[in-house]
């Protein structure tokens, strides 16, 4: 393939015909291609999925992470130990092009890898690479683990992705009409493209596009603006004009998510609510474009058990309840290759699982230890629970509650907590587990798609009521929900202690009851979860809203 005269390798159906550059500093792919850390990358990845379905003009843009995200170990005690391990992917295609940009003043080599579309079924994928020999050592750091903790390579990633990935599509002659930044992350992209039209920010505007993923304003990166300048990530442009474009009050911080908010034309939130908390969350700001929302979701092909909605579309039952006890027990080999727990396929078997960070609460329900004993050995309705997630390497406060889950798991036979929560693990977990426990502190979950593909595969989600779950759940039709606190008037404390409340008074009298004593009724649950996910939370959906609501817009 002539690189450097890059034609889609596909025929473009017609109704997405608009030219997309699709920025994300990480994408979950495949289970082989360790370049993402969480919901972020699982979304982006469905939706390169999606883009290949309808044969979108879309173009991936990412950074080829040499040691990942990181790779989940145990220390000596089963605690979390972070471990780095050198990739290698023989698939991926080497373009031959490599070119300089410059980060903190000095030029850096680029070196630029191509992951055909063929190879998992996804749009053309460029994934950009400073490890080469041509650079010294701090530079070739820059693409090793993704979200370095160190604050000045972080930035420099930003610049790789952004800066870098602007410059190889004119490397490439491959001419965009929009830039799609999925998260603040590539915003680098919009100075590249301020500095080549000349500071026509009216250029830029027409072309960037912006998707917002963090629900609350302190989540959102702001770092300190003359580092930034310092790092070379404005392309030249002064620091006075820096923030005339950005609008952000403190003199010395530079807000990434508001910034582009003002130069993009026009912007999203990723489900419903979102939407309408980042409307309320950045009205403060003139200037800022018009906040969409586009409500997340994920490839139903990629996800979903086949054999298990074969057997609920013939309304076979036996099939379907065979189906699903033999996928718990797949899971359970896992749970006893990691713990020397023998798990059950005829007891009912909780999973939490997603990132860990403080606000999702991995412990919340441990939080009443007497209740939780109570459940965990109740002699007429038996529970299985099992945990797993990746906290942030440096997230010490994530670890502790990581460690102190592995810690009370030692106390029980009926309790998992498992490493190595990536791609296989997670479709394992959705396949083998009855039900999916989501209890975010509301509203701060953005969306979280990990509940819709574990409805695709029979797996009942009980959730508080945030991100994507006020649009799909009906409370005992096909998912249960935990009434909502006052967020607003009560303290962190008191709202735990609430829904915890709720989510026990739920599972005990609602949930486990009927799973038990009216297995038909359950069944009906998992199966309207499965036929309702089906459409509307399918990727196909979302990569198609994207081109009428945003790129076409």
């Amino acid at each position: 393939m002539d690189f450097k005269n890059f034609k889609m390798p596909f025929g473009i159906n017609p109704a997405y015909s608009k030219k997309v550059a699709y920025f994300s500093m990480e994408f979950a792919i495949d289970q082989a291609l360790k370049i993402y850390s969480g919901g972020l990358g699982f979304l982006a990845g469905s939706h390169m999925r999606s883009a290949y379905n309808l044969k979108q003009d879309l173009v991936g843009i990412g950074i080829l992470w040499k040691f990942g995200y990181y790779d989940q170990a145990r220390n000596h005690d089963q605690t979390l130990q972070p471990t780095w391990t050198k990739k290698m992917y023989s698939f991926l295609e080497d373009t031959g092009i490599k070119f300089q940009i410059e980060i903190h003043s000095a030029p850096v080599w680029v070196k630029v890898w191509y992951l055909n579309p063929e190879t998992f079924h996804t749009a053309p994928m460029f994934l950009l690479s400073t490890d080469v020999p041509e650079n010294d050592h701090i530079s070739k750091t820059i693409c090793h683990r993704l979200y370095d903790a160190n604050e000045s390579t972080k930035i420099a990633q930003y610049i790789l992705l952004g800066k870098g990935g602007a410059k190889l599509l004119d490397e490439i002659n491959l001419e965009r009409d929009v830039y799609h930044l999925n998260e603040a992350h590539g915003l680098p992209a919009a100075f590249y493209l301020l500095e080549k039209f000349g500071g026509d920010v009216s250029k830029v505007r027409e072309k960037l596009v912006f998707t917002t993923h963090t629900p609350e304003e302190a989540g959102n990166e702001k770092h300190n603006l003359k580092m930034c300048y310092d790092m070379s990530y404005f392309s030249g442009l002064p620091m006075e004009q820096v923030k005339e474009l950005e609008g952000y009050p403190n003199p010395e911080m530079f807000n990434h998510s508001l910034c582009a908010l003002r130069m993009a034309r026009i912007a999203n939130g990723v489900s419903q609510l979102h939407g309408e908390v980042s409307r309320l969350m950045w009205e403060k700001y003139p200037g800022i474009c018009e906040i969409k929302a586009i409500t997340n979701a994920q490839e139903f092909k990629y996800w979903a058990d086949k054999p298990l909605y074969d057997a609920k579309d013939e309304d076979d039952k036996a099939l379907f309840d065979f189906r699903k006890k033999h996928l718990k027990k797949r899971l359970f080999r896992t749970v006893a290759d990691q713990t020397g727990n023998l798990f059950d396929p005829n007891i009912f078997t909780i999973v939490w699982a997603r990132r860990f960070a403080g606000y999702k609460r991995a412990d919340l329900l441990l939080q009443d230890k007497e209740r939780f004993e109570k459940l965990l050995n109740h002699p007429k309705y038996p529970v299985q629970i099992i945990w797993a997630g990746k906290p942030y390497p440096m997230d010490y406060s994530a670890i502790s509650t990581f460690n102190s889950l592995v810690e009370a798991s030692k106390n029980y036979k009926n309790m998992a907590v498992l490493t190595g929560y990536e791609l296989a693990l997670s479709r394992a977990m959705k396949q083998g587990s009855d039900l999916w426990l989501n209890n975010p502190r509301v509203p701060r979950e953005a969306s979280g798609t990990s509940g819709m593909t574990a409805s695709m595969n029979g797996s009942v989600n009980l959730s508080t009521d945030d991100g994507w779950i006020p649009e799909f759940a009906r409370h005992g039709e096909n998912a249960f929900v935990a009434p909502q606190a006052d967020y607003n008037n009560t303290s962190v404390y008191e709202q735990d202690k609430f829904d915890m409340e709720n989510l026990y008074q739920i599972l005990e009298n609602e949930i486990l009851p009927m799973y038990y004593d009216r297995p038909d009724e359950w069944r009906k649950v998992q199966q309207t979860a499965m036929e309702d996910v089906k459409n509307l939370f399918n990727s196909d959906r979302m990569a198609d809203e994207y081109y009428k609501q945003i790129y076409n817009a």
